[in-house]
């Protein structure tokens, strides 16, 4: 089931909510910059996110086919949700960092999926 949830990055100048269901689970993205930040994420359709303040504050971080934009606010530099779109189905997504949301529980979310993306076959 669905729930809102709030976001935001280290100094509050990103803030965002979204619609999530937690008993999907998350998934460790296995791309470059993720891995070696040890990103937990849960992956929302766009229209599940809202970006409340923030959207000068963002930078954006490209690399490889450009697909995904790695977000991160310009002033504390938390990557705290990224864009991007599916190569094999054409699936727009949004990545959001668990950590940052701000009114969940980690210890209680569901294990780990090491599923594909948003819309793709698991």
């Amino acid at each position: 089931m669905k729930k809102t949830y709030q976001g935001s990055c280290h100094c509050g100048s990103v803030r965002f909510e979204a619609d999530i269901d937690l008993n999907s689970g998350r998934r460790r993205c296995n791309c470059w910059i993720c891995a070696r930040q040890r990103v937990s994420e849960t992956l929302v359709k766009p229209e599940d996110f809202r970006l409340l303040t923030g959207e000068t504050e963002l930078g954006d971080y490209q690399f490889g086919t450009g697909g995904g934009h790695h977000l991160f606010c310009r002033t504390c530099g938390a990557a705290t949700f990224g864009r991007g779109v599916v190569d094999a189905t054409g699936v727009e997504y949004v990545s959001i960092a668990a950590a940052c949301l701000d009114n969940s529980n980690l210890a209680l979310m569901p294990r780990l999926v090491t599923s594909a993306p948003l819309g793709t076959a698991r």
